[in-house]
């Protein structure tokens, strides 16, 4: 009978384990937050209008899935959806720009950029939302059409303009023609502002290249999603050229807002509400609310300047009897 040595450890009792190594983790996928690595459900995310529920990472989103986040009820009517990309200089590199095109449709969009007009909590207005799967987000001819489009419309109705970007740029297969569209939205938004209409900026990560230095630079209030990329430049390309280590936060939405870039950093879920009431107060009053109003400030400033004229001749009085007011009244024998 071989004896065997007898090992005895109270490590279990107290909750110790000598051979274990760090907690196992499950791999991330595309079912995983990239920052924290928590897992969700669609279903789970789509209701949580793709924000991780645990640290609030804010996914990509669709120019649609936008549009029915934003919504009443999930209602809108697209503008100038029929309008496609051409390819009017050939361009190829690892493919045709035009397999390019067809790749990006296949996966639902027909553009980097889709305005529709809508409703926002009772408000109306024009909407143009952009959509970083689509080549991007990068700005071309129909791109830079559609916004155009989506302004007119605006200044037509006579309600606000309200932009989402999501985009790299301006597209390099479309060459200088992709470049004119960054003067073309400015233009848009010139008659916009001739029109008296507020233009509405909403940066979603990323916003940068062409289309931050056109119109996403220009809103009369700009809001940015927490943790988005705003910059002309990536900060990866920055180091790149300069050989200069970068802040870890540079170009994120916070510290644009720490230099007054962004009126204010919106998480996704409030945005909504907040451009909702934002609508409101930018909300004209009908033509017959706003004679009503006029009518009821010149008939109280008329009825101001009568009690002011009555009271006038016994403010003369009271000044005349009180002590020095002989100065005020060189000649006391007219009034005898």
């Amino acid at each position: 009978m071989s004896r065997r040595p007898i090992s005895v450890s109270i490590d279990r009792l107290r909750g110790k384990r000598p051979d274990a190594g760090t907690a196992r983790r499950l791999p991330g996928d595309e079912r995983s937050c990239p920052r924290c690595q928590s897992h969700f459900r669609a279903d789970e995310i789509d209701r949580n209008c793709y924000v991780c529920a645990v640290c609030d990472y804010h996914f990509p989103m669709t120019a649609r899935q936008r549009l029915d986040h934003l919504a009443d009820d999930g209602t809108w009517q697209e503008i100038a959806g029929e309008l496609r990309a051409s390819d009017p200089l050939r361009f190829v590199d690892l493919q045709p720009y035009t397999e390019r095109v067809r790749s990006a449709e296949a996966k639902g969009a027909t553009e980097a950029i889709t305005s529709a007009s809508l409703a926002i909590q009772g408000q109306p207005c024009v909407v143009a939302a952009m959509d970083f799967g689509f080549l991007g987000g990068s700005m071309g001819s129909v791109v830079g059409e559609r916004f155009a489009r989506a302004a007119e419309e605006a200044v037509a109705q006579g309600v606000p303009l309200i932009s989402i970007t999501a985009s790299g740029g301006a597209r390099m297969q479309e060459g200088v023609l992709a470049l004119m569209q960054m003067a073309k939205t400015i233009v848009a938004l010139d008659e916009l502002g001739d029109a008296g209409l507020p233009f509405v900026m909403v940066l979603a990560h990323p916003t940068t290249g062409g289309v931050w230095a056109s119109f996403a630079s220009l809103g009369d209030v700009t809001y940015a999603e927490p943790g988005a990329l705003i910059a002309f430049s990536g900060p990866r390309v920055i180091e790149q050229t300069t050989r200069e280590k970068l802040p870890a936060d540079f170009g994120m939405a916070e510290r644009q807002l720490e230099h007054g870039h962004v009126d204010a950093v919106v998480d996704r879920r409030e945005l909504p509400a907040r451009l909702g009431r934002l609508l409101a107060i930018f909300a004209r009053p009908a033509h017959d609310e706003a004679q009503s109003l006029a009518s009821q400030l010149a008939q109280n400033g008329s009825e101001r300047a009568a009690r002011v004229a009555q009271a006038l001749p016994g403010l003369s009085r009271r000044l005349r009897g009180r002590p020095g007011a002989e100065d005020l009244n060189p000649h006391p024998a007219d009034d005898a």
